[in-house]
């Protein structure tokens, strides 16, 4: 099946996803895209209180709800405090690492919904001035962002409107290759949801009716650890789609679909994480399985927020998470094919 994925327009839907906003808890406007998306589909998205986006897609059978999470909030930051230089010390909103930004272009959202242009940097950004410029611990207390405007104090910044607590958003920087490869910010887990709805786009087409009634997750607090603590109850099983990790000791590449067995929060379930790989290797879908020592997924925050589901994790390989990060296109259309290889296949998982 992953020649029925739609590319161009996983594609665009990727490339609107990076352009768009959306630190943790600060996700209106990439919602309000995606609803619009959804009702061009042909479906509906309900929001949750906290403003997470449910699409549900009815099956062929009854009494078996498929669960497939994506979230659409990324690393981003927060005013901290306005300093009486004009410069603005900031907080970290999800865990990266200081280095990965510095240097950075930035965006300040002020709750007004002015937006103003800025660079990260340390406050000791030359060493033509500083001789322990490079030998600086990057650390929060030492992290500034200068302004693009003229400013020089801290009420010349609050006559701008900006305050402590207003969002700050990164330059994704977003560069597509004519290889394929895609390098950008975010795409942990702008990715993931690209390939949910090129899984939406395909059953819309194709006049496609699931198996099993899916319950497509769009989350947005994932980065923050909350993002699907809570799910609909009638959800019996659930996949969460999200970034593959790199790195030493691990078997993926850009090019495959990962399939976690194991992350920070324990063992996938065996059965779920069974018939991935059974349907990946039946339909030729590239993949790997891996296991993730310092990770957690929207499946892991609805077990611990006590849903009573299997749960499973999957995702295209990305290389530098949390940095500047860098996938493949064939990877994104992958993960999608391998969704709808599950959302076809009318057996349960086996019990062990």
């Amino acid at each position: 099946m992953p020649q029925n994925i739609d590319k161009a327009y996983v594609l665009r839907i990727l490339e609107m996803l990076l352009a768009t906003p959306s630190p943790s808890g600060c996700c209106a406007d990439v919602m309000r895209k995606l609803a619009e998306e959804t009702r061009r589909l042909g479906y509906e998205m309900t929001l949750t209180p906290k403003g997470c986006g449910i699409i549900t897609v009815p099956g062929a059978a009854e009494g078996r709800v498929i669960g497939l999470s994506g979230h659409v909030d990324t690393l981003g930051a927060m005013v901290r405090s306005v300093k009486s230089s004009g410069m603005l010390r900031f907080t970290l909103v999800g865990g990266f690492m200081l280095g990965a930004v510095e240097n950075e272009y930035c965006r300040v959202h002020t709750r007004d919904g002015r937006v103003y242009e800025g660079t990260i940097l340390t406050n000791k950004p030359s060493v033509h001035v500083y001789p322990d410029a490079k030998e600086l611990k990057r650390e929060e207390a030492v992290m500034e962002i200068r302004l693009d405007e003229q400013v020089s104090s801290a009420e010349d910044v609050r006559r701008l409107g900006i305050e402590v607590g207003d969002f700050v958003s990164f330059d994704p920087r977003t560069r597509v290759m004519p290889s394929g490869y895609v390098k950008s910010r975010h795409l942990d887990d702008k990715a993931g949801v690209a390939a949910l709805f090129g899984l939406l786009e395909l059953l819309k087409r194709e006049s496609i009716v699931p198996a099993h009634t899916l319950k497509l997750l769009i989350s947005t607090y994932e980065e923050v650890g909350h993002g699907a603590a809570w799910i609909p109850e009638d959800i019996t099983e659930m996949i969460a789609v999200d970034m593959g990790a790199m790195g030493e000791d691990l078997q993926c590449t850009e090019l495959d679909v990962s399939i976690c067995a194991k992350d920070s929060s324990g063992p996938y379930d065996f059965a779920m994480t069974t018939k991935l790989v059974e349907l990946a290797r039946r339909s030729g879908i590239r993949h790997v399985v891996d296991i993730y020592p310092q990770y957690g997924s929207d499946a892991s925050a609805a077990l611990r927020g006590g849903s009573n589901i299997r749960a499973a994790l999957i995702g295209p390989g990305v290389h530098a998470s949390h940095a500047m990060e860098r996938t493949h296109i064939d990877a994104v259309i992958g993960t999608a094919s391998l969704l709808a290889a599950y959302a076809a296949d009318p057996a349960e998982p086996y019990t062990i």
